[in-house]
């Protein structure tokens, strides 16, 4: 693959001091066989679509050939895993470069499961063809949905086997982000690093994120705007059910992208200490908990850029809670704003919220679906439900109509706004096991491509297949994801 062929990359990174990364190749596999390529985001890229099937360019997403201009690297940082800090960095992935597609945004290219690094921490640096797919399937249902996040542009399997509890078969992901500058950066210079790489990152980050801040005070209107992306990133997963599942601080991107699909999940019954994640005992990342981490992982940001605040300590601290404490107000302004769209209000009272919040509770009394409440309510079909059947949700209803009524729009107007707030579809969990049962144990990918087809127009009403819509049937085994690390 040559550079006639779309690849345009930079490699801005290792402009930055050295304790920031390491230069690091992809370990070569045995015989790379390519799953799926994503077709549409290539274009997008400046890639040719047609050219990605090719030979030349499954050799690259194996690791086995570099695209051209590619200075690959492995980077730094720490995190705090679960409340606990501890130094991490890419263990099993490899930066190879930034492409700079035709809008001329630069994005990441990395590629996930791609060998050990000197952060492997004992690890392989390989990953799994299942835990690659599941990402594949749901960054890009998160794409179609709206919500910020990390694409995935191919998945090839290695042809080698990768040792877990089983043998299972290799895979590499190719990750397209637009950075992967992580809070877990910020933690691990100002934790082992000087003054000036601490400045030096933060430049950086300001310069390729956020190009429009002044320069007087630079550094906290930076983690200001750090806080309003983040506070927006969680009312949106929040809106549609989604459970990331493993919010370290590693995990958490500067750019307020959605990034590390591992044990995530979505809600189907409605229940704030909802929890998937099979490492997660303590329900500390459960749906309910996702607003308060992030503001806990945000404030680890605030204690990293402490140094650039002010150079008084104290006042440093102060600036920090100062700008710490506004994030509950945005998260709470940026959820009630999708709440009530979701409710087809466009305008604001001041008893929205108690609204909103008794169909919440009346949703988790009757153990009612998430996504299919609000597709109910969307297309005024509220029956044959246990929760619509209640005295306390018809009184609701109710107050629900005079409420719409009261804002002057046509119920057509109504519908249009709650359609588009109001996702059809979501990538059910049983579905996506589904898909990944038949593409791991059975080589079969057909299953999982026609739920990308579907989850690729969540906002679709005309689509009404049943076995998308509906969740799966109670199980006496509760539901459970793994970070297939």
């Amino acid at each position: 693959m040559t550079n006639e062929h779309g690849w345009n990359l930079d490699n801005s990174y290792t402009n930055l001091p050295s304790p920031f990364y390491s230069k690091q190749k992809p370990t070569p596999v045995k015989s790379p066989e390519l799953v799926i390529v994503n077709e549409r985001l290539a274009e997008a890229l400046g890639l040719e679509a047609g050219e990605l099937r090719g030979e030349d360019a499954v050799q690259i997403f194996a690791g086995n050939q570099l695209p051209p201009g590619s200075n690959p690297i492995a980077q730094a940082y720490a995190g705090h895993q679960f409340g606990h800090f501890t130094m991490l960095g890419d263990g099993r992935a490899v930066l190879l470069g930034e492409q700079i597609p035709p809008n001329g945004e630069k994005v990441d290219v990395q590629l996930k499961g791609a060998g050990r690094t000197p952060y492997s921490r004992g690890g392989d640096g390989r990953a799994a063809l299942g835990p690659m797919l599941r990402e594949y399937i749901i960054s890009e249902a998160m794409y179609a949905l709206g919500i910020p996040t990390s694409r995935s542009l191919a998945v090839v399997k290695t042809g080698e086997v990768v040792y877990r509890e089983t043998e299972l078969d290799g895979a590499i992901l190719t990750r397209i982000a637009a950075s992967h500058i992580r809070v877990g950066t910020f933690q691990y210079i100002a934790e082992f690093g000087e003054r000036n790489e601490l400045q030096a990152l933060a430049d950086y980050t300001i310069n390729r994120h956020y190009a429009y801040i002044a320069d007087d005070q630079r550094y906290l209107h930076f983690l200001e705007e750090v806080i309003k992306r983040q506070a927006s990133l969680v009312a949106k997963w929040q809106l549609v059910g989604f459970i990331h599942g493993v919010m370290n601080t590693d995990n958490m991107t500067i750019s307020g992208e959605t990034i590390d699909y591992g044990p995530c999940a979505f809600m189907d019954q409605y229940d704030p200490a909802t929890v998937f994640s099979s490492i997660d005992r303590q329900g500390r990342y459960a749906y309910g908990n996702q607003p308060y981490i992030v503001a806990w992982d945000l404030a680890r940001l605030a204690e990293a850029l402490l140094p650039l605040l002010h150079e008084e300590q104290e006042q440093a601290v102060k600036i920090a809670e100062d700008a710490i404490a506004t994030f509950s107000e945005r998260f709470q302004e940026e959820w009630l704003t999708g709440m009530r769209l979701k409710l087809g209000l466009a305008d604001e009272e001041d008893r929205d919220k108690e609204l909103i919040e008794s169909l919440l509770k009346m949703m988790d009394t009757h153990d009612a679906d998430y996504t299919n409440t609000f597709r109910s309510l969307t297309l005024n079909q509220v029956e044959g439900e246990a929760l619509f059947e209640a005295k306390t949700f018809q009184a609701w209803y109710k107050l629900w109509q005079e409420r719409l009524d009261r804002q002057g729009h046509s119920r057509e107007d109504v519908q249009e706004r709650m359609m588009k707030s109001n996702p059809a579809i979501i990538p059910r969990n049983h579905l996506v096991e589904e898909a990944l049962s038949a593409a791991v144990e059975n080589g079969d990918y057909d299953v999982m491509k026609q739920l990308l087809d579907v989850l690729a127009k969540p906002y679709d009403y005309t689509f009404q297949s049943p076995k998308y819509c509906q969740p799966q049937s109670p199980s006496e085994i509760p539901y459970q994801t793994f970070c297939g690390t």
